[in-house]
């Protein structure tokens, strides 16, 4: 969700339901060397409940040295630790959902975040593995717990799989067995409140992470709070949900606010308009909205030409249904093989030659 979850859609996803919400991913190291990039993306407004933000390092002591700056200048309630990225630029180094292999490097940058933290809890994310034969997820998550993080969250897919194909739950409710003494929450297809409520019985996890899933629908975490209150307060009665379904007024309107709230938090009108812009095809999937509209508005400019776009919808079009429904965002085809540094493979200890490499890893732009 790099380049997805800043402040301001965080603001707007928060407007519509509960829940906790992370911010982008930031590197460690940029916060240590005080990148200012990094340092606004580790941000938040003041209507935000909870100051959650998300890690990604490959050195124990440069992760515990970015905490102790973040909870020093008063930025966090909340830190994530991100090793679920399978983006080759970052494996190819033994970072991301590479790094899990190592479980001597694994577990020390857990414990030093959660010393580091102190009483602000830490929580971990991660993917099943590199492959199918290099499942890393149980040891990671008793690695997790033992190092003493607050909840695992757990991606069903492997490196290898990128976003393709059905996230494996059964891996999810395996993890869930394997740790019955902390929090374990499931990630991966939850495209409504239905499939969330589906993976906690399914599974037995104690909550769920979306990722995709809201990309355009803001909407979708009244809908989320509203079953999963349901589900836990009678886990065997069926979920009624008055999911949000709304009319092309609806989405207008929302994708407007977005884009005001993406020019207060840049300052600046023309980078708002160029961030909004990915975000064109997300919000209108399903409805009649012409190829030649949406591409104008997939190449806004300023906020007075978007309202001269969007003034030409006809409000009153109802949801589409299904259309605008299911998979969104990065899907893709599963790679044949993960990205790897040479002979990554040979041992699951961090050899010398290795964690020369890990440090390229860690980029210096957060972010993604």
């Amino acid at each position: 969700m790099a380049g997805i979850t800043n402040t301001a859609f965080r603001r707007l996803c928060q407007n519509y339901g509960g829940g906790l919400y992370v911010a982008e991913m930031v590197t460690s190291r940029a916060l240590v060397e005080q990148n200012p990039t990094s340092w606004r993306l580790a941000s938040h407004h003041s209507s935000e409940k909870i100051r959650s933000v998300q890690l990604y390092g490959v050195e124990p002591k440069t992760i515990g040295q970015a905490i102790e700056m973040l909870l020093e200048a008063d930025r966090a309630d909340h830190i994530d630790l991100n090793f679920g990225c399978p983006v080759p630029k970052v494996t190819r180094k033994g970072g991301g959902a590479a790094l899990p292999w190592k479980k001597d490097l694994f577990e020390a940058i857990v414990q030093q975040a959660v010393k580091s933290a102190g009483d602000v809890p830490v929580t971990v994310k991660m993917r099943k593995g590199i492959d199918d034969e290099h499942l890393t997820f149980l040891d990671a998550g008793k690695a997790a717990r033992d190092a003493g993080a607050a909840a695992v969250a757990l991606h069903g897919r492997t490196a290898v799989q990128y976003y393709s194909g059905k996230a494996d739950w059964q891996a999810i409710a395996e993890l869930r067995e394997a740790l019955p003494d902390v929090q374990v929450l499931g990630n991966g297809d939850i495209w409504s409140a239905t499939d969330a409520v589906e993976m906690m019985r399914q599974t037995g996890v104690d909550g769920i992470v979306v990722g995709r899933g809201c990309l355009g629908r803001p909407w979708l975490f009244r809908d989320l709070e509203q079953a999963i209150d349901q589900y836990l307060e009678n886990p065997k009665t069926p979920i009624k949900v008055d999911q949000v379904q709304p009319n092309l007024g609806g989405v207008i309107d929302a994708f407007r606010q977005h884009a005001e709230l993406l020019v207060e938090f840049f300052e600046d009108e023309d980078h708002a308009c160029k961030d909004i812009r990915k975000h064109v095809a997300w919000y209108f999937k399903g409805y009649p909205v012409g190829g030649d509209l949406r591409s104008q508005l997939a190449r806004v400019e300023s906020i007075e030409q978007m309202d001269e776009n969007l003034s030409k919808l006809e409000r009153d079009l109802p949801y589409p249904g299904e259309q605008a429904e299911g998979p969104r965002g990065r899907q893709g085809n599963a790679k044949k093989k993960c990205v790897l540094p040479e002979n990554w493979l040979d041992s699951r200890e961090l050899s010398d030659t290795h964690s020369k490499q890990l440090l390229e890893a860690e980029l210096s732009v957060s972010g993604g």
